[in-house]
């Protein structure tokens, strides 16, 4: 045995040294790599002549020879540790963590680099959790209103013209407006003289009564029940104090239905208007003269 050690060292030597004046006279165009592969080759030659067995570990998967050192095993096959390297860098890997790709392997930069989906805000790649709304992909932290810069609750969010609002925001800028209160409309509502209302606020704007029958009026863009549209259109009764909707009689200052121009004193109509007046009241003739020239 130490003579079999003698001459294995012996032999070690002499191949160092083959190696390293082969290594010194080398051409200039030859690939060094190649020549030290070649001198491996005869040193695992000499070594089984001596009776040493060199049994390969595996074959690697990047140049196919046999790996009789350190290896690594990834993707289901054997490397060379200085061969396992990424495949768009070509930065060896060794034993840091690799992404697999359509059976290549990648250092996580270039994987997130090339592959990762990207945030609609920051556009920067996505390495962890990733949120999905509006036909993207956000950083959950970027999906936030586009006019407060709140992140989304529970509540969710609203989009208008490819942007997202939370339900505040998105009420008081784009939800129609009230026409008696001027808030939005959120839910029931009524439509009429080409706006929205609530049901509570659209009233008459005199005495605040709702149109039970359906029927207003509208004055200077305001609905009015039908006996104050008359009051401020100056069309009630002077007689009876209910809306002209037909003939009326002017005197006075005043409108009357015809059937309500009377006599102040005998209840008679004024027949074809023809009246006296004496302290703002009407009188037929017949009265006047009986009561003021007698």
């Amino acid at each position: 045995p130490s003579h079999l050690s003698f001459a294995l060292m012996y032999n070690l030597h002499f191949i160092s040294m083959k190696v390293d004046a082969s290594t010194k006279h080398l051409p200039e165009k030859q690939d060094p790599k190649t020549s030290l592969d070649s001198m491996l080759g005869g040193l695992e030659q000499e070594l089984q002549d001596l009776g040493i067995a060199t049994v390969p570990k595996g074959h690697c998967a990047s140049c196919q020879k046999p790996i009789a050192g350190k290896m690594i095993h990834a993707l289901g096959q054997a490397w060379h540790p200085e061969h396992f390297v990424c495949a768009h860098c070509k930065e060896e890997i060794g034993s840091s963590p690799f992404f697999e790709r359509t059976g290549l392997a990648y250092c996580s930069k270039d994987y997130h680099h090339l592959f990762s989906p990207r945030c609609a805000y920051c556009a920067a790649p996505i390495l962890d959790k990733v949120l999905t709304a509006m036909d993207q992909t956000w950083h959950p932290e970027h999906f936030f209103c586009a006019h407060c810069g709140e992140v989304f609750g529970a509540e969710g969010f609203h989009e208008k013209d490819k942007k997202p609002y939370c339900r505040k925001d998105f009420l008081a800028m784009f939800s129609p407006k009230c026409g008696g209160c001027n808030r939005p409309v959120l839910e029931n509502y009524l439509s009429a003289m080409d706006t929205v209302w609530h049901p509570e606020c659209f009233v008459c704007g005199d005495c605040f009564s709702s149109f039970s029958t359906g029927s207003f009026f509208e004055l200077d863009g305001r609905p009015f029940c039908e006996l104050h549209y008359h009051q401020r259109r100056g069309t009630l009764c002077h007689g009876c104090g209910q809306p002209i909707t037909g003939r009326c009689i002017s005197a006075m200052g005043y409108k009357f239905h015809p059937e309500h121009f009377v006599c102040d004193f005998c209840l008679m109509q004024l027949s074809k208007g023809i009246f006296r007046e004496q302290n703002d009241k009407t009188y037929c003739q017949p009265c006047f003269n009986k009561l003021f020239t007698q």
